[in-house]
C-alpha cells in the first residue's frame, strides 16, 4: 500500500525537481560551509566566495533542469503548485537574475568584509522560494512561498552588523513586512470563508459569472479583494504602500539592495498576475479599478519623489516606485496585450537595474575606499572614467524613455497596450511624469559631464565580472531596437499561455 501510495508522486518529484535540487543544493553548501570553515587544520577559512560561486553554478544547472524539464504543463502537489509555460519563463527570469546579483556581488563582499557565508546561503533559499511562488496555485502554497521569501530578506536587510542603518533598514522591513503579510493572509481567510476552498482554478470556477448575479452578496470577496491587492502591492512596493522601500534600499548593504531591486519583483508580480488572471478574471471591475489607481499614485511618487533625492540609493528607490506604477498599467488593461507589456517591460527593466547597480556596485575611490553615496560624488566621472560613465548615461537615458533606447520601446508598448484597452489617463499620465522623471535621470548625465570635483578623484578599476555584465546589458539596451521580434515573439507566447 505505502508503495503505490509513493508512486503517486512520481511524477510531482520529477516536475519540482528543479526546486528539489536548488534546495538541496543549500543545505548541502551550508553542511560545507559550516564544517570548513571550523576547520584549525584550515587556519578556518572565509569561505563566502567559494560559497558563492558554487551557488551561481547551482542556480545554472538549476536553469537548465527548468529549460529541459519533461513535464511542460502539471498540476502537482494535490494542486497546489503548477508547472505550466508562464511559471518555466518566469523560473529563468529569477535565476537568471539573482545567479547575476550574487556575480556583482562579489568584490562588494570582499572589499566590505562580509566573510558571513550565510549571506549567500539566505539568497539561494529566497531564489528557490521564488520559484515555488510562482508556482502557487493554491492560497497555502501561496503564503508559505511568500513567507519563505520574507524571512530570508529579513535576514540579509540586516546583514550587515556593524552598521545601524543595515538594523534599521531589516527592522523596518520586517515590521511592515509581517504587517502586510497579516494583512495578506487575512484577505485570503476571508476568501476561504465566503468561497469555502482555497484552490486558485476552484477560485475560478466560483466567480465565473459572477458580475452577472445579481442576488449574491458582494461585499465580502470585495473586502477580501481588496485586503490581497494591498498585500501583494506592498510587497512590489506600489504607492501608496511604498513607504518602507527608500528607507531599505538606503539602508542595507548595497549588495542585498541591488538583489531586492532586481529579483523579487519578478516573482511576486508572477504570482500576482497568476492569482487575478486565473481566479478573480470575472471580478476585474474591482481589482482593475485599484490597479489603476495604485498605477497613477505610483508614477507620481516615483516621478516627484525622486526630484529631491540627494543619495543615490534612495534615488534608486523612487525611480523603481515609479516603474512598478508602469508595469501596473499593463497588468490594469486585463488584455493580452497589456500582459505581453507587463512582461517585456519587467524583462528590460531588470537588465536595465542589473546594469545600474553593476556602476554603483563598483564606484569606489582609489585613494580612501570611500563608496560613492550621493549624486554628487559622480561630479567628473565622465574624465576619470570615460566608459564607464558612457554605460550610466545610456541606462539613464533607457530608462528614461529615450528612443531608440531598449527603455523606449517597453513603454511606448505599455502606453499602446492602455490606449488599446481605452485607458486613457493611465496613459496620459504615463507620459507625463516619463517626462519629469527625466529630469532626474538626465542630472546623473549632467553631473557626471558637466560638473567639476573639486578634488581630483580616481575610482579603483572595476572587476572583471561587472565588467562583462555592464558589456553584455549595454549591448542589449542600445541594439534591441535593431531586431526585437525574438522578445516580442517570446512574451506574447507567455501571455497566450497565461489568458488561454
Amino acid at each position: 500500500m505505502t508503495s503505490h501510495f509513493l508512486r503517486l508522486f512520481d511524477n510531482d518529484h520529477l516536475a519540482l525537481c528543479p526546486e528539489i535540487f536548488l534546495l538541496s543544493a543549500a543545505v548541502f553548501l551550508l553542511m560545507y560551509a559550516v564544517i570548513a570553515s571550523t576547520l584549525p587544520s584550515q587556519d578556518y577559512p572565509v569561505l563566502i566566495r567559494h560559497i558563492a560561486w558554487l551557488s551561481m553554478m547551482s542556480m545554472g544547472v538549476t536553469c537548465l533542469l527548468v529549460l529541459h524539464n519533461p513535464v511542460s504543463t502539471m498540476l502537482v502537489m494535490y494542486n497546489s503548485l503548477i508547472i505550466d509555460q508562464f511559471s518555466t519563463f518566469l523560473k529563468v527570469c529569477i535565476l537568471g537574475g539573482a545567479g547575476v546579483s550574487l556575480l556583482i556581488s562579489l568584490d562588494y563582499l570582499r572589499q566590505e568584509r562580509i566573510n558571513a557565508f550565510e549571506y549567500v546561503i539566505l539568497m539561494v533559499l529566497a531564489t528557490a522560494s521564488m520559484m515555488l511562488m510562482v508556482s502557487s496555485y493554491d492560497l497555502i502554497s501561496m503564503y508559505l512561498a511568500i513567507e519563505f521569501q520574507s524571512l530570508c530578506f529579513y535576514v540579509v536587510a540586516s546583514s550587515k552588523r556593524t552598521s545601524e542603518f543595515s538594523t534599521e533598514a531589516g527592522l523596518k522591513y520586517f515590521i511592515l513586512g509581517a504587517f502586510s503579510s497579516g494583512i495578506l493572509l487575512f484577505g485570503c481567510s476571508i476568501l476561504y470563508g465566503f468561497t469555502g476552498t482555497t484552490n486558485f482554478e476552484d477560485l475560478a470556477k466560483i466567480f465565473t459569472g459572477y458580475a452577472s448575479m445579481s442576488n449574491l452578496d458582494s461585499s465580502g470577496i470585495m473586502i477580501a479583494l481588496i485586503f490581497i491587492s494591498v498585500g501583494f502591492l506592498f510587497k512590489i512596493s506600489a504607492a501608496p504602500f511604498h513607504m518602507w522601500s527608500p528607507d531599505v534600499y538606503e539602508g542595507a548593504p548595497t549588495a542585498v539592495t541591488a538583489f531586492f531591486a532586481i529579483t523579487p519583483k519578478i516573482a511576486v508580480l508572477g504570482l500576482f498576475v497568476r492569482m487575478f488572471f486565473s481566479s478573480f478574471y470575472d471580478l476585474m471591475d474591482t481589482w482593475q479599478s485599484i490597479l489603476i489607481v495604485c498605477s497613477l499614485i505610483s508614477m507620481l511618487v516615483g516621478a516627484f519623489g525622486a526630484l529631491a533625492q540627494t543619495k543615490l540609493k534612495r534615488m534608486l528607490a523612487y525611480s523603481s516606485i515609479g516603474h512598478v506604477g508602469y508595469l501596473l498599467i499593463g497588468f490594469s488593461c486585463g488584455s493580452v496585450e497589456g500582459l505581453q507589456g507587463l512582461l517585456l517591460y519587467l524583462i528590460i527593466y531588470v537588465i536595465m537595474t542589473i546594469s545600474v547597480f553593476s556602476v554603483v556596485l563598483s564606484l569606489r575611490t582609489q585613494s580612501e575606499g570611500i563608496r560613492v553615496k550621493y549624486v554628487s560624488d559622480l561630479a567628473g566621472l565622465a574624465r576619470t572614467n570615460p566608459i564607464l560613465a558612457f554605460t550610466l548615461s545610456m541606462m539613464m537615458f533607457s530608462m528614461a524613455g529615450i528612443p531608440p533606447l531598449a527603455g523606449f520601446s517597453s513603454k511606448f508598448f505599455m502606453f499602446f497596450a492602455a490606449l488599446g484597452a481605452q485607458m486613457y489617463v493611465l496613459a496620459l499620465v504615463g507620459v507625463l511624469t516619463s517626462v519629469v522623471s527625466c529630469f532626474y535621470y538626465i542630472r546623473l548625465v549632467k553631473t557626471m559631464y558637466f560638473e567639476a570635483n573639486p578634488q581630483w578623484v580616481s575610482f579603483s578599476p572595476m572587476d572583471t565580472q561587472k565588467s562583462l555584465v555592464l558589456g553584455a546589458t549595454l549591448f542589449f539596451v542600445l541594439f534591441m531596437f535593431l531586431y526585437p521580434s525574438p522578445l516580442f515573439v517570446l512574451t506574447h507566447e507567455i501571455a497566450l499561455s497565461l489568458c488561454m
